[in-house]
């Protein structure tokens, strides 16, 4: 890239200086950048094969078009490694309720380096577009190479799929729920494809659904509304939000967005909701009456903790059943909660790998252990030393990380 300079006569093309980093924001940066890898992955290390496990509630999924070019496979984060490394693969991020299909019939006889034996096929496995590579109502590839900007995509949490946001059924992007800076103020989304499956939902508060009109985590969400009161429903006659859900102002009511997390919901749907104690139903309505709105489909933005309000007695759970959403009330289906796993599983490797170290230090003897702070040292000196002499505007070469080791390596020589 260049970039235009001049002295007020004359103009050249001068290379653009090429950005420098501090040795500390280069370890935070791959400190994020091993995190981000976590979350997606779940905290999987990719040593083994998942296949044993069975159906996973959650995990990261991959399809490799190379072995399979019709995008109807997908394997695990270790099969991925080891089996298709070099292979044209589609990450898929996470997928519910899979089973690795490395080395299955649909591979064509290439068995699974880690684990060859396995059925012919999954047949509770789940396949989309997404295993072809394909995104959207669009079917577009992900990243596009066709596009001049790489649009922001977001999942459904029914269908899995991920759609541009300009794609997803909005009549204005400003609909979709977002602070003064643009953040999301969603937890999950329904694509408008899957909302006529969770109609029911309108039968719920309106603290389950993120507001798209709130511009200020400190601004009040108000609306008016006779509300749903006790086992009735009372949705006859009130006032609807975007997203058609009942509005109650006296259950809402001075309710900011910061606040409307799981404990939050509760307490405010408490006194508008049953209390789903001795199998009665929370919402006091047959839930299999309600029907979706045939003229126009919106896709749902639901608030942090929604899951929760949901109710479980027979009734509502088997209408679940039936039509294939019954991982909704799953806790450990969520996005939030895989992510919540894959910090536990990170913080516990972190532990692990301090506490080998510690024993390892605590195995040496007393002069070994000078040695080791005497190299410590050594190395932290130099690298004081070449920092302070070298030229901040330049990048550092391999070369010059090959002089520090070389300067240390003839200041040992001359020591020992």
């Amino acid at each position: 890239m260049l970039a235009m300079a001049g002295d007020g006569t004359d103009a050249a093309f001068v290379d653009e200086v090429e950005p420098t980093v501090t040795i500390s924001e280069y370890m935070d940066g791959i400190e994020a950048e091993e995190l981000e890898a976590d979350l997606v992955l779940g905290g999987d290390d990719g040593n083994e094969c998942t296949y044993g496990a069975g159906y996973l509630k959650r995990q990261a999924v991959f399809s490799c078009l190379t072995c399979v070019p019709d995008g109807v496979a997908g394997v695990c984060t270790a099969c991925c490694l080891a089996c298709h490394d070099g292979h044209e693969v589609v990450e898929l991020w996470t997928k519910r309720n899979f089973r690795c299909d490395c080395g299955n019939s649909k591979f064509g006889g290439h068995l699974c380096k880690l684990s060859p034996e396995k059925d012919p096929e999954n047949p509770a496995n789940s396949y989309n577009q997404n295993f072809k590579g394909s995104y959207c109502t669009c079917s577009r590839p992900y990243p596009d190479p066709e596009a001049k900007e790489q649009v922001e995509m977001i999942q459904c949490c029914i269908c899995e799929d991920w759609f541009h946001e300009d794609h997803i059924g909005l009549d204005s992007l400003e609909k979709i729920p977002r602070d003064e800076e643009g953040e999301p103020l969603y937890e999950e989304f329904i694509c408008h494809q899957c909302s006529p499956v969770c109609y029911f939902l309108k039968l719920y508060p309106d603290t389950i659904w993120a507001s798209s009109k709130q511009s200020s985590a400190s601004e009040a969400v108000t609306a008016d509304s006779n509300g749903m009161e006790g086992g009735s429903s009372g949705h006859a006659d009130t006032e609807k939000n975007e997203n058609g859900a009942p509005v109650d102002r006296q259950s809402i009511e001075n309710t900011s967005v910061e606040e409307n997390c799981t404990k939050d919901i509760a307490a405010s749907d408490k006194s508008i909701l049953g209390d789903n104690s001795g199998g009665n139903c929370k919402i006091g309505v047959d839930i299999n009456t309600t029907s979706a709105d045939s003229e126009k489909t919106m896709p749902f933005f639901m608030s942090k903790g929604w899951r929760e309000t949901l109710c479980k007695c027979g009734t509502c759970t088997n209408f679940y059943a039936q039509r294939g959403i019954a991982h909704l009330t799953d806790k450990e289906d969520s996005i939030e909660e895989y992510e919540k796993i894959a910090k536990q599983k990170r913080e516990k490797k972190l532990e692990q790998q301090e506490g080998a170290e510690a024993n390892f230090i605590n195995s040496l003897n007393h002069v070994q252990k000078i040695e080791i702070l005497s190299g410590i040292n050594d190395m932290k000196n130099e690298f004081q030393s070449f920092m302070e002499s070298f030229d901040p505007s330049k990048p550092v070469t391999s070369d010059d990380v090959k002089s520090i080791f070389e300067n240390l390596a003839r200041k040992k020589q001359r020591l020992s």
